[in-house]
């Protein structure tokens, strides 16, 4: 299962699961805005940032 960081990487901005995030395939997950600056690369592999799927807030689903 996808670990939902609750933080970008790159200036620590919380961010939540049913919100808006970038993640690569190591699961660096980064904020809209760390992910534009970076012109949607990962700054630690190089590989491509994709937006992250939202997962709801109160699920309580193991799934």
């Amino acid at each position: 299962m996808l670990e939902m960081k609750d933080r970008c990487k790159e200036c620590d901005v919380p961010l939540t699961a049913s919100g808006n995030a970038y993640i690569c395939s190591f699961e660096c997950t980064f904020c809209v805005d760390c992910c534009t600056v970076h012109g949607a690369r990962c700054p630690d592999c190089g590989g491509e940032l994709v937006r992250r799927p939202r997962r709801q807030e109160a699920s309580n689903s193991p799934d």
